[in-house]
C-alpha cells in the first residue's frame, strides 16, 4: 500500500511541477518582482512596460516623478510572475503639427522597455544603452524604435527605451513653480533622470552593468542627451553619450512661458483665479480638455507657443549650448552628428522661420552688421547678420538656402558646437548621415532618415502610430553597419572597436592638426554591394565651420 501510494504521489507531483521561474531565460527577478519578457528572437528577450517611477496622477500631475514604490509592486504581484510581453500605453501625445489632433495615450506611462540577451543574468555586467525618443518633446512612442534587432545582431549589451511625459504634461511652466508646493519645472526631463536612476539600481538584474551606461537619442531625444550632459545632477548616471540630430529648440525662461500658461489654462477651462487656483483646476481637468488646450496653444500665435524644457535655475542653470561653450558639461566620450539635409522648419522665408523658432532673435540679428569674436579654438570670425551669412549665391536654390539656414541653427550645428568642445576635453566622433529614406520622395536626406534604417524601416505618424516598411537585403546590410558602430561605442567608448570588418575606421574629431575636423559619411555603397561599405571619411567643409561658428554667436538670442 505504501509503495503504491508513493508511486501515485510522485506521479501527480512531478506531473504538475515546473522549473522555478528564475531559471528561465526569459524571466528576471529584480528582487521586488519577477518579470516575464517576450522572446522576440532565439537570443533576445524584450521586457516591456516595466515601471520606473510612481504614476504621476492626481495631485502628482505637473510634479517631479517619485521613485518607484517597490513594496507596492511586490504586493500587487502577490508572488506571481508579472507579464511584460506587451508594449505599454504610451504617454499622452501632442499634435505633430501636421493637422492631426493629439490626445492619445495615458498619464500612467512612466515605464521603460528593456531588451536583453536571452538568459542574461546578474553578474554578466553587459554595457547598457538608454534611449530617449524624439518628437519635439511633444509626441513619440518608444514602440516605434525597437531594439530587438540590435540585440539579435550583437547579443552582448542591454538596451533600454524610456517613456517620459510630453507636451504640457511634461513641460508645463509658470514662474510659480519656483515654489515646489505649486509644481516642478521640466518634469519630462526629470522623468528621464528618474529612469536613469532606476537603471542604476536595477539593470544588473537584466544582465546590465550600471557603471557602463551610454545615453542616446535622436532629435528631441538628442536634445535630451545634450541637456543631460549639462544639467545640474550630482549623481553619475551615464558614462557615454550619442546625440543624433540634436534638436536645438529655444530653451526659454519661465517668464517667457507665462503667456503660454495663461492661454493654456483658459482653453482648458481653468482661467479663473490666481495661478495657484488655476493649477488646482488643471490637476482635475480631463486629459481630453488638456490635450485640446495644448493643441490650441501650438496654433495660438504666441511668440513662445510650445511646451519645451526651460532654464529653471536649478536643473538647467544656463542655455545648453552656452554651458557647452563654457566647458560646463559631463566629461564623457561623445558621438554627435546630423543628416545631410536637416531641417524641421516650414515655409520659404528663412528669416521668418528662424524668428518663429527663436523669438529672441531681433531685427539686428537678422539684417544688421554685428562684430563677433572667437567661439571655436581654431576659428576667429568677423561676421555679420543672418541674411548676409546665408547669401543665395552660395546655394544651388532658394530651397537649399532655406534648408541650410534653418537646419544649421535648429539641428546641424550641434555637431560642431558639441564636437569641438568634447574633442578638446574627452573624445568625440562626428558624422554626416547621407542615405535618404527610400519611402520619401526625392534624394534629400531629411530629418530622421537614419531612424528608418536603424529601426526596421519605421515612419512615425500621429498619436503614437508608426508604419514599418520592409527593407531590402542591401538596406539591412547597411543597417547592420550602423548598428555595429553604435553598439561598439556602447561596449567600448569607441565606434571602431567592434565595427564590421568592411566598415572604414571612423576618425576622431579634432579641432586642430593634420586630421582636423574629420568626420564619417554614413551611406550605402553606390554599387549596392552587401560585402563592401559605402561610408567614407571627409573633412568638414570650411563654409560650414564658418557658418556654425556664426550660429554659436547667436546662442543668447536663439536661447539654445
Amino acid at each position: 500500500m505504501i509503495s503504491a501510494f508513493l508511486l501515485w504521489y510522485s506521479a501527480v507531483v512531478l506531473q504538475s511541477w515546473t522549473p522555478a521561474p528564475s531559471l528561465r531565460g526569459d524571466i528576471v527577478d529584480t528582487g521586488y518582482a519577477q518579470y516575464r519578457g517576450n522572446q522576440s528572437f532565439e537570443n533576445t528577450v524584450a521586457y516591456l512596460g516595466i515601471p520606473y517611477a510612481e504614476p504621476p496622477l492626481g495631485d502628482r500631475r505637473f510634479r517631479a516623478p517619485l521613485p518607484l514604490n517597490t513594496t507596492r509592486i511586490e504586493q500587487e504581484a502577490g508572488g506571481d510572475v508579472v507579464d511584460a510581453t506587451q508594449y505599454p500605453n504610451f504617454c499622452v501625445q501632442g499634435s505633430n503639427g501636421g493637422g492631426y489632433a493629439g490626445g492619445a495615450g495615458s498619464e500612467d506611462c512612466l515605464k521603460l522597455n528593456v531588451f536583453a540577451p536571452f538568459g542574461a543574468k546578474n553578474g554578466d555586467n553587459l554595457p547598457v544603452l538608454v534611449y530617449f525618443h524624439g518628437g519635439g518633446y511633444v509626441y513619440g512612442n518608444p514602440a516605434n524604435w525597437p531594439f530587438d534587432g540590435w540585440i539579435h545582431q550583437t547579443p552582448n549589451f542591454v538596451a533600454v527605451s524610456v517613456y517620459y511625459r510630453l507636451d504640457s504634461f511634461g513641460f508645463l511652466t509658470t514662474p510659480e513653480f519656483s515654489d515646489p508646493a505649486n509644481g516642478d519645472f521640466n518634469v519630462g526631463l526629470q522623468d528621464q533622470t528618474q529612469a536613469l536612476r532606476w537603471v542604476k539600481q536595477n539593470i544588473a538584474s537584466f544582465g546590465g552593468n550600471p557603471a557602463q551606461v551610454t545615453i542616446n537619442g535622436q532629435s528631441a531625444g538628442g536634445g535630451s542627451v545634450e541637456l543631460h550632459l549639462v544639467t545640474n545632477v550630482e549623481e553619475k548616471l551615464f558614462s557615454g553619450a550619442i546625440a543624433q540630430s540634436v534638436y536645438r529648440a529655444a530653451t526659454p525662461t519661465p517668464e517667457n512661458q507665462q503667456p503660454l500658461f495663461a492661454f493654456y489654462a483658459e482653453r482648458a477651462g481653468c482661467g479663473n483665479g490666481t495661478v495657484v487656483d488655476q493649477l488646482v483646476c488643471l490637476r482635475t481637468a480631463s486629459i481630453s480638455a488638456l490635450a485640446r488646450a495644448q493643441d490650441a496653444a501650438a496654433k495660438s500665435g504666441l511668440a513662445y507657443n510650445t511646451f519645451h524644457p526651460v532654464v529653471d535655475g536649478k536643473i538647467i542653470t544656463d542655455l545648453p549650448s552656452s554651458s557647452v561653450l563654457k566647458g560646463n558639461f559631463a566629461r564623457v566620450p561623445l558621438i554627435v552628428g546630423a543628416t545631410s539635409n536637416e531641417t524641421v522648419a516650414r515655409g520659404t522665408d528663412f528669416t521668418q522661420a528662424l524668428k518663429s523658432r527663436f523669438p529672441g532673435l531681433t531685427s539686428e540679428d537678422l539684417d544688421e552688421f554685428v562684430q563677433v569674436g572667437t567661439f571655436f579654438d581654431s576659428l576667429t570670425l568677423d561676421t555679420h547678420d543672418i541674411i548676409q551669412e546665408y547669401p543665395l549665391s552660395e546655394f544651388d536654390s532658394a530651397s537649399q538656402q532655406f534648408q541650410v539656414a534653418t537646419g544649421e541653427s535648429v539641428l546641424i550645428c550641434a555637431r560642431e558646437i558639441l564636437g569641438g568642445k568634447f574633442a578638446n576635453t574627452t573624445k568625440a566622433w562626428t558624422y554626416r548621415y547621407n542615405q535618404p529614406n527610400p519611402t520619401q520622395p526625392g534624394t534629400a536626406v531629411q530629418h530622421s532618415a537614419e531612424n528608418w534604417m536603424m529601426f526596421n524601416g519605421i515612419n512615425t505618424g500621429s498619436n503614437g502610430t508608426g508604419v514599418f516598411t520592409p527593407m531590402t537585403p542591401v538596406e539591412k546590410a547597411f543597417a547592420s553597419e550602423l548598428i555595429a558602430y553604435w553598439v561598439s561605442f556602447v561596449r567600448s567608448g569607441d565606434p571602431n572597436t567592434f565595427k564590421l570588418g568592411r566598415s572604414p575606421t571612423w576618425n576622431e574629431y579634432f579641432t586642430t592638426g593634420a586630421n582636423a575636423k574629420q568626420r564619417i559619411v554614413l551611406q550605402q555603397p553606390a554599387n549596392n554591394s552587401m560585402t563592401e561599405s559605402g561610408s567614407f571619411i571627409e573633412t568638414e567643409p570650411a563654409a560650414e565651420s564658418r557658418r556654425c561658428a556664426f550660429v554659436a554667436t547667436k546662442v543668447p538670442q536663439e536661447q539654445n
